[in-house]
């Protein structure tokens, strides 16, 4: 059976985080919380992660909350694109 409609796009993750870093060109460095409960004794805590992400335009900031997905590898630790900041950071002056 042949199916007249294109064939299906992979859907990337998608994953938000916030702006840890942005001292070098068009790169990010975010950090995603997630909480995870013990395996034993069921407390839970805060598991970190960071991700490299290619920002061209420079629209991250420290300490924005922003949105990012999967893409090809840009460079050896890049494979992340900034797609849009969900919130602004709270500016302290």
């Amino acid at each position: 059976m042949t199916s007249t409609t294109s064939p299906s796009v992979k859907q990337r993750r998608r994953l938000q985080g916030t702006v840890v870093s942005t001292a070098m060109k068009s790169t990010a460095v975010v950090r995603v919380d997630r909480r995870v409960a013990h395996e034993k004794y069921g407390k839970y805590f805060t598991v970190s992660r960071k991700f490299k992400i290619h920002d061209s335009v420079g629209a991250a900031h420290v300490g924005d909350l922003v949105e990012f997905e999967e893409c090809r590898p840009i460079s050896k630790d890049k494979r992340w694109r900034y797609l849009s900041t969900v919130k602004k950071a709270v500016s302290s002056i």
